[in-house]
């Protein structure tokens, strides 16, 4: 079923229309990718408002670029690059910081929480998705992008290449540093809750 989804958002012959300059084409792959664009701004940015804003911005100039893509590259893909350096450009501009416990919170993920029988594990899964959260905060904007890219929306590593305009060699070694870094985050994140922890007992 996904294969089917993402076959449709790069329909050859939808792309081959927008491209041509047929409006509802390019709409019915606006559409199609929305979703998923914004759910992963929404991680990138930590907020909706922020996110839905990017994504505005981005579809505007996708539209009025639309001449510049070549297909040699899918076109969501495409989407995704436009998103992303609209995002970044966006994120570099404000350098706000925004609260992982508002009602942004959730859109940290493109999860589902599970039903949970037992409140306890349920109160250990939320304090781990928070913890991931605000570690994914204190990244840089290359290493959240390359995280967000791979591990939550399972991008090929020659697409993220393509949407972050990297080398392939450069997304497995960036990927590489993004990884190590978070776990050092997390570490550290997890010292300062059991320090006030301590301090509180």
């Amino acid at each position: 079923m996904k294969d089917v989804e993402n076959l449709a958002c790069d329909d050859p012959n939808l792309v081959r229309s927008a491209c041509d300059g047929d409006s509802e084409a390019f709409t019915r792959l606006i559409q199609c990718n929305r979703d998923k664009l914004f759910a992963s701004l929404c991680r990138f940015l930590n907020s909706p408002n922020d996110a839905e804003e990017a994504l505005q911005e981005a579809f505007v100039r996708a539209f009025t670029r639309i001449e510049s893509f070549k297909r040699k590259s899918k076109f969501s893909t495409w989407l995704y690059r436009i998103a992303f350096n609209t995002a970044i450009t966006n994120r570099q501009s404000r350098r706000r910081s925004v609260s992982i416990y508002g009602d942004e919170q959730q859109y940290a993920f493109d999860l589902e929480d599970p039903h949970f029988d037992d409140a306890e594990e349920s109160m250990i899964r939320e304090e781990q998705k928070q913890l991931v959260h605000t570690a994914l905060e204190r990244l840089s904007d290359d290493h959240r992008a390359i995280l967000i890219l791979r591990e939550m929306d399972d991008l090929a590593y020659e697409d993220i290449a393509d949407v972050l305009d990297i080398p392939i060699n450069t997304v497995r070694s960036r990927l590489s540093r993004a990884r190590e870094r978070m776990k050092e985050v997390v570490v550290e994140l997890q010292q300062m809750v059991a320090s006030s922890s301590a301090e509180l007992a």
